[in-house]
């Protein structure tokens, strides 16, 4: 992993964002002198005060807007939580990351968006000289923090391989260049529709498993025994019987790839039958104002099953 010799900015310190770049300072990737500041901005501002606050020995340098980040560094990554979140801080007429863009500016977005969103942005960088890299990831809360996700990137590859060894080696644990815009997203959606699948899936297994007389430690002690054993099962089990839906991926972030993963999929002409009957579970757990748990972590679809079931122990519970 090597260090860069120039200021490198930060857009968007979020659950993701966070992590993320804490790996670039604690890895000395930026901010270890004068000449190579983490420039950073956030739609909430005292993010951006509060992280400065966590590593004082840092040169960290807070603007007032995304144009400003841009302005300042040769290459800005972004991380918005949304594509309404991604659209207004990239369009911004005034203060946008667009905005900002000039001859030799690179932009690194690493949010899920939809194709169309990447290929527009895309688009509109490079007509204004600049470079533009497709980088969405594949993890979580505590992968970003760990440097643990993984990179799905398109576009262009001279950016890929400028940050390769600095940004994303220390962001990342394994990092994939898939060719032409858009395939970034289409990869991260496949990625995310399967993970909202499983979660449906094992949330439906448990709940079955506890209302038929089951230890559910014991089941999910079985299940990391077998064939189906998964890092996620394993992960979330314990938390999901105990009621603990603690954030790492929120569910309604969860629900938004499952329904750009159903429409790629009816663009492509794929039957994605599982996927859209589990985006409509998470869909009801979304909306559902009792259960208030859109933003809770996506594991809180298990919520939605035990309102939907009728067993006794689903009443008692």
């Amino acid at each position: 992993m090597s260090a860069v010799t120039a200021p490198v900015g930060f857009i968007g310190l979020g659950i993701m964002g966070e992590g993320m770049v804490g790996r670039l300072i604690t890895e000395k990737v930026v901010g270890t002198s004068d000449s190579n500041p983490l420039v950073i901005w956030n739609r909430t501002g005292s993010k951006c005060s509060a992280f400065q606050s966590k590593h004082p020995d840092a040169n960290i340098i807070i603007k007032s807007s995304a144009k400003e980040v841009v302005e300042s560094c040769g290459v800005t990554y972004c991380m918005l939580s949304t594509p309404e979140a991604s659209r207004e801080v990239f369009e911004d007429a005034e203060n946008g990351v667009l905005a900002g863009v000039s001859e030799g500016k690179s932009i690194v977005d690493c949010a899920t968006l939809a194709e169309s969103d990447m290929t527009r942005m895309s688009k509109e960088v490079i007509s204004k000289g600049g470079r533009f890299l497709e980088a969405p990831v594949s993890g979580s809360k505590g992968p970003a923090a760990t440097g643990s996700l993984i990179f799905l990137c398109a576009g262009s590859k001279d950016v890929f391989d400028e940050v390769l060894p600095n940004g994303l080696a220390a962001m990342g644990k394994a990092s994939h260049f898939l060719g032409e815009i858009g395939r970034g997203t289409r990869a991260k959606l496949v990625v995310n529709s399967l993970m909202g699948t499983m979660m449906a899936a094992y949330s439906e297994g448990l709940a079955l498993s506890e209302s038929v007389g089951l230890d559910p430690s014991k089941i999910i002690e079985v299940i990391g025994q077998g064939a189906i054993a998964s890092p996620i099962y394993a992960m979330k089990g314990p938390k999901m019987v105990a009621k603990d839906h603690a954030p790492n991926f929120p569910l309604k972030h969860a629900h938004k790839d499952m329904k750009l993963a159903s429409d790629m999929a009816k663009e492509a002409g794929v039957s994605y039958s599982v996927n859209d009957q589990a985006e409509l579970v998470f869909r009801k757990a979304r909306e559902d104002a009792d259960l208030n748990v859109a933003d809770a972590d996506f594991s809180a679809v298990f919520e939605q099953i035990y309102k939907d079931s009728t067993s006794t122990f689903a009443k008692e519970r």
